[in-house]
């Protein structure tokens, strides 16, 4: 591999986050300003622009049977979005109030019908999607399957957390796409993989250093081969091969 730039755009603003729909088709690039961009993602084509509230757009993410986007704000909304033409026209349908801070990680459940939320003050809430309301009744949620495990604070991650921890010294975590592998990033520079779910307090894990300074995110390849990871002050994009024995190693730990 030759580690190079593929292709760059230059959108006048300081970008957030990003969200791939879900044929890679498109890319959902969110700003610092509150501001969000629809782009080709071969072309670099920018089809539109949208603008929600004046704080960073701090997640992106497409439903897993692509007909919505979610869009969490730095301004403790969570903007929800119908998706059509092929993912280049965005209606908004409304926006989940509730969270008393900034909108740290979301994920939708597989059915697409509901989303689980972090903040910045360590709150877990659950939504209706297509109402935009929260669903305070959690017992509820107790089944609900999720396409993704990216919120670090809930009950399947209770683990990940080392003791003395605060709820910001883990900053990322993502379930690889076909084994029970669960990945984290935190404040130490160190990639963590965990048996997922990590239920149970002080969960084993096999660690990795390389980062010279706080990993600010990560996410396995569609095939699990690789995992991304991503660097604060060092700057640095890392490249992880993941083996069946580090898969297995990490499960059988749990116990």
């Amino acid at each position: 591999m030759a580690h190079t730039i593929v292709w760059s755009k230059d959108i006048g603003e300081h970008a957030q986050s990003a969200a791939y729909s879900n044929n890679g088709e498109i890319i959902i690039v969110g700003t610092t300003s509150g501001r969000w961009f629809v782009m080709d993602a071969e072309t670099r084509e920018m089809y539109s622009q949208h603008q929600d509230g004046n704080e960073p757009i701090q997640v992106l993410k497409f439903s897993p049977n692509g007909q919505y986007l979610a869009a969490g704000s730095r301004d403790n909304n969570i903007y929800v979005y119908q998706v059509s033409e092929d993912c280049r026209k965005y209606t908004r349908i409304g926006r989940c109030q509730g969270h008393s801070s900034f909108v740290t990680h979301l994920d939708w459940s597989a059915d697409s019908q509901f989303l689980q939320s972090n903040s910045g003050d360590y709150e877990l809430l659950f939504w209706n999607a297509g109402l935009c309301r929260q669903v305070v009744q959690t017992s509820q949620m107790r089944d609900v399957e999720w396409a993704s495990s990216t919120c670090t604070l809930t009950f399947a991650t209770l683990g990940i957390w080392p003791e003395g921890a605060d709820g910001t010294d883990v900053n990322t975590c993502v379930k690889a796409n076909f084994s029970a592998v669960l990945a984290t990033g935190d404040d130490f520079g160190k990639v963590k993989l965990f048996s997922s779910p990590a239920c149970h307090q002080k969960a084993r894990c096999l660690e990795y250093g390389g980062h010279s300074s706080h990993v600010t995110a990560i996410g396995f390849l569609h095939d699990d081969s690789r995992l991304i990871s991503t660097g604060g002050r060092d700057t640095a994009v890392m490249q992880w091969v993941v083996s069946a024995t580090s898969s297995s190693s990490s499960s059988s730990s749990q116990h």
